[in-house]
């Protein structure tokens, strides 16, 4: 019985066994790892850290981009009953100091010269850590490489070849597995404690809920350090899955033609960049073939609403939705590599009509919903429930209730302990019954669909006391395509505005058929006519909002929101309070009137 994530592993890899348990790129192919591979290389990884001494329940940390060794090295801590601490390679020194500080990790384990060029800048502070180990042979002076860490190890399983599995099996489920830090949105990151009980009632109830097994290839590319990633990994693993490693966000539509994946997990983003592109390659096309793409997914649209709401479909409109696989659904697909039967979508809210769409096309997206302090999922839309402009219903295990104030409580095995050191947050979000407070604002539908409303921190009172919940009507935004991204702002104002970032490209495009100059995209987003434009684009993509709703004036940014501006989380979510910040003087403007 799987009671542990060191066992999970265990059970994985002897039940498992296959040619291409994981795949990453070397040389510029794909090259795959096999169970026994992977297998062989925890293990050793796992003694080499023990014979420097790390121990059950101490912190490693692990600063690393995603692939096998990422995994690999996640294992080998968690099988010697350490809990791993995983930080965003995106963060900047600072930032990576206070994670490994707070946690008190003994252990750094850094995948790249990059990184470690990051570690080096505050190395002088880190005081606790113990030891340094670099994935890259030439390790830099007080550090030590993979493959000597991997030597020690070796020379101890074979002294010993029963003591890996010896401390693999101590592990108990109560254990904590990993001290994961939120991205520090509304304040100081803290970092959440969960146990390998946690994951495992996530894990084992999603694994019931959406079939998937070792037939199926993955592709991963969302950070691990996100406890999303991290944990969907387990659980195709778990299963048998393959799973083959993206090279960058940048890379992830050629490496899905290298893959073709049957599954993948992302965040709405992608989705919405992937939207746009097919719009606008809609939009060049003839009148012919616009015609055609929309009779395609009219057709496809109806074939959709009736087979979620379990109909029968007319022979006819099975013809049709045949027809329109053929003539345009097909190409579209062909993008993903052809054979994907599901992505997953989670993180921040996915727009309905984005999902219509793609279910319409035959591309089954399953949104979902949780916190890193639920570890994660506490709702999600599957194949037998699915309901757009939802994320779907809670979870087996778990309760939810909705506070008078319309806030998401949750109770449940995959809830956590705690804030690691930090009593009076933890009791923050705790209530008296033991409810952990989301911070979401929301609702259950007649049929026990969550629907998330916001951000309980992000709700913005205009001044005349009117609520409104700016993600929705930032996500009708960004479908639009002149669009990118926006943030829409007003709080304690009299009406609502909105930080507008322009799709450049389209906006470029729309400049030149109006004959209007400009020698760069900042001096673009600067004109008025330019900022009447999208203000009107506005209120066409809005036609439905309440007056109190509706964006009067924008501001039209020159760039988008950045990382390394900390405009950004790691899973590329706007900080609104930061943004808002930077843009302060530009947002009273707005207002002086």
């Amino acid at each position: 019985m799987v009671e542990t994530i060191s066992q999970l592993f265990l059970n994985t890899v002897r039940t498992y066994v296959k040619p291409d348990l994981l795949m990453s790129k070397v040389q510029g192919r794909y090259a795959p790892l096999s169970s026994e591979e992977v297998a062989t290389g925890v293990r050793h990884l796992a003694l080499g850290l023990a014979g420097l001494g790390c121990k059950t329940g101490e912190k490693v940390v692990l600063l690393a981009e995603n692939g096998p060794w990422w995994l690999m090295a996640d294992f080998a801590s968690l099988c010697l009953g350490a809990a791993t601490v995983p930080i965003y390679p995106t963060l900047v020194p600072e930032q990576i100091k206070y994670i490994i500080q707070d946690s008190e990790a003994a252990v750094v384990l850094c995948s790249s010269p990059e990184l470690w060029a990051k570690i080096a800048a505050i190395r002088d502070e880190l005081t606790k850590v113990r030891h340094f180990v670099v994935f890259y042979h030439a390790a830099p002076a007080g550090a030590l490489s993979l493959k000597d860490v991997l030597a020690r190890g070796r020379t101890a399983d074979a002294r010993d070849p029963a003591l890996f599995e010896k401390s693999a099996l101590a592990v108990r489920p109560q254990d904590v597995a990993s001290i994961i830090y939120t991205s520090g949105t509304t304040g100081v990151p803290k970092g959440v404690m969960l146990s390998h009980a946690n994951f495992l009632s996530n894990i084992k109830t999603l694994s019931d809920l959406v079939a998937f097994g070792h037939p199926d290839v993955v592709l991963s590319f969302l950070p691990l350090s996100h406890v999303l990633e991290r944990m969907v990994t387990w659980s195709f693993l778990y299963k048998g899955c393959s799973i083959a490693y993206a090279e960058s966000v940048e890379s992830v539509a050629a490496n899905l033609l290298e893959v073709r994946p049957h599954i993948m997990v992302s965040v709405p983003r992608l989705f919405e960049k992937l939207y746009a592109k097919i719009m606008d390659n809609v939009l060049l096309g003839s009148l012919g073939k616009r015609k055609i793409f929309a009779w395609a997914v009219r057709v496809g649209t109806e074939h959709s609403r009736l087979a979620l709401a379990k109909k029968p479909i007319p022979g006819g409109l099975r013809r049709k939705r045949t027809l329109a696989h053929k003539l345009v659904f097909s190409k579209i697909l062909e993008k993903t590599g052809g054979r994907v039967r599901f992505f997953v979508s989670g993180g921040a809210p996915l727009s309905r009509d984005i999902a219509e769409f793609f279910h319409a096309i035959g591309l089954v997206i399953l949104e979902g919903y949780g916190l890193t302090e639920t570890a994660p999922v506490l709702a999600v839309n599957t194949f037998e429930a699915t309901r757009f402009g939802t994320v779907g219903k809670v979870v087996p295990g778990v309760e939810v209730r909705i506070a008078p104030d319309g806030e998401i409580l949750a109770k449940g095995p995959n809830v956590m302990a705690g804030y690691y050191n930090k009593e009076a947050e933890t009791r923050e979000v705790f209530d008296a019954e033991g409810w952990f407070h989301t911070g979401d604002i929301g609702h259950l539908d007649a049929d026990g669909f969550l629907v998330i409303t916001d951000r309980k921190k992000d709700l913005i009172v205009t001044a005349g006391g009117k609520n409104v919940a700016p993600q929705l009507i930032e996500n009708l935004l960004k479908r639009n395509p002149y669009i990118a991204n926006a943030v829409v702002v007003g709080g304690k104002r009299k009406f609502i505005s909105a930080l507008v970032v322009p799709n450049f490209e389209k906006l470029e495009e729309y400049a030149r058929q109006k004959q209007i100059a400009f020698a760069s995209p900042a001096e673009l987003a600067g004109r008025d006519d330019i900022r009447a434009f999208l203000l009107e684009e506005i209120d066409r993509s809005t036609p439905h909002l309440a007056p109190y709703e509706k964006i009067k004036k924008i501001v039209v940014l020159g760039r988008d929101f950045e990382l390394e501006r900390e405009e950004l989380t790691p899973t590329l979510k706007v900080k609104r309070n930061k943004v808002e910040e930077k843009y302060k003087d530009l947002i009273d403007a707005l207002y002086k009137e």
